[in-house]
């Protein structure tokens, strides 16, 4: 006999997002997303993490959650989270996402990722926005900013924010301030709510395409001789610079 959650978990899979944890799926659903199936091995075990970090969730889980045996469970995702939950949401419409990120005028800056290459980097980023309450995450190139394993290393907070792949030419309007260890020292501007914030990767630096958009080149303070930050880092010092300037409320 065909287990139903596992019959409803390959119905909804194709078209689903996968939050891959508990921490995942608390996220999403403080932030609104629409989640028709839960799972965990141990429901008992996984309430009671909701009640300890995360009471505001604890009564939705407990509607939602189904026990799964740990062969079931371990055949929807790809690597099994040690708190042995997994989710499927509904991913948010790409025009509302679209909507968020163009309208105007913008009390938070949007951040830009030109050609990322690292999956769990660009879930940093997107927990890094979320925390400081940016507009919305904009990847461009051939990285899905809803890959699975970006969602999980954003630890499903990207409905926290509008997150999307766009083209250089659909980004959203704004002064773009993009990141170059050429640039003007981050240290003497101020970076406006209204700033599309750009990084390249971390090997290539900013496409030409992206270049040829900027405003502002901007380089963060750096030690002779250090080559680089990692990416996420690099995002979270510009965030933090901009936000000891406004006085806008996360």
């Amino acid at each position: 006999m065909t287990d139903p959650a596992a019959a409803a978990w390959h119905r909804l899979a194709e078209t689903s997002v996968l939050l891959d944890g508990f921490h995942a799926l608390k996220h999403a659903l403080r932030f609104g997303a629409e989640v028709p199936l839960a799972v965990t091995t141990d429901r008992e075990a996984a309430l009671a993490l909701a009640a300890e970090l995360a009471p505001d969730v604890r009564d939705t889980l407990d509607a939602l959650l189904t026990e799964v045996p740990d062969d079931t469970y371990r055949s929807f995702v790809p690597r099994p989270h040690p708190t042995a939950v997994a989710a499927l949401a509904v991913r948010p419409a790409r025009e509302a996402n679209l909507r968020k990120l163009g309208h105007t005028p913008r009390s938070a800056p949007v951040i830009v990722l030109d050609h990322p290459r690292n999956l769990g980097n660009a879930g940093a980023v997107i927990r890094l926005a979320a925390g400081f309450g940016a507009t919305g995450v904009v990847t461009t190139g051939t990285l899905d900013p809803w890959h699975p394993t970006v969602v999980r290393a954003g630890a499903g907070l990207h409905y926290a924010t509008a997150v999307e792949r766009l083209t250089i030419d659909e980004l959203p309007s704004g002064p773009v301030f993009a990141l170059d260890p050429e640039g003007d020292d981050i240290r003497s501007l101020k970076l406006p709510d209204d700033a599309v914030l750009a990084f390249g990767s971390e090997r290539s630096g900013l496409s030409t395409e992206l270049r040829a958009r900027t405003d502002h080149l901007v380089a963060l303070p750096m030690r002779p001789q250090v080559s680089s930050y990692n990416l996420a880092t690099s995002v979270a010092m510009t965030l933090y610079h901009w936000s000891t300037s406004t006085a806008a409320p996360l």
